[in-house]
Parts: structure tokens; C-alpha cells; sequence
């Protein structure tokens, strides 16, 4: 007589929470970089995706792909914000020298 078949159980590993916290504050970033002015939670989302990235691999934990998503569009509002300061500047200089 043959054995049954039974599913093999994988393992579900937890996500990590900052790398949750840190999706969830590049989303309300992106979503109110023009709206709200909310893009500083961009720091947060970078700060929080860094240390995710690096408590994952020591915790054993899921998520890296949602803090390496958050470092992405943590690191472009950061990039979209230079460009706005630097497009900026020329006008701000006219005005002073009117």
C-alpha cells in the first residue's frame, strides 16, 4: 500500500514591519509630492528601506523587495525635489536682481 500524499508545509516567513512602515511612507510620499507637500516622509521611507535591508537577512524575514521598492521611490521624489530646487534658482535670481 502507497502512503498518502500530503502537501509539503513551506515555511512562511514574516515580513519585516520596517519594511512595511517604509512602503507605506513612500506611497503617501509619491502620492502627496505635489498635493500635500509630504514628500519629507521620502527621509523616513529611505531611512526605514536601509535599515530593513539589513535587518532581513540577520531576522530571517520577508520584505525585501518591498524595502528596496521604497528606497526606489524614496530616492526618486529625493531626485525630483533637486531638480525642482535647481530649476528654481534662475528664477529666484531675477526677481532678487529686479
Amino acid at each position: 500500500m502507497s502512503t498518502p500524499m500530503v502537501p509539503a508545509r513551506t515555511a512562511t516567513r514574516r515580513p519585516n514591519k520596517l519594511a512595511l512602515a517604509a512602503i507605506i511612507f513612500a506611497v503617501i510620499a509619491a502620492s502627496g509630492f505635489w498635493v500635500f507637500g509630504v514628500a519629507v516622509l521620502a527621509v523616513f521611507a529611505v531611512g526605514a528601506g536601509h535599515v530593513a535591508l539589513n535587518q532581513i537577512p540577520l531576522r530571517g524575514e520577508s520584505g525585501r523587495g518591498l524595502a528596496i521598492a521604497a528606497l526606489v521611490i524614496g530616492y526618486g521624489i529625493a531626485t525630483l525635489a533637486l531638480i525642482n530646487t535647481l530649476a528654481f534658482i534662475p528664477s529666484a535670481v531675477q526677481q532678487i536682481s529686479m
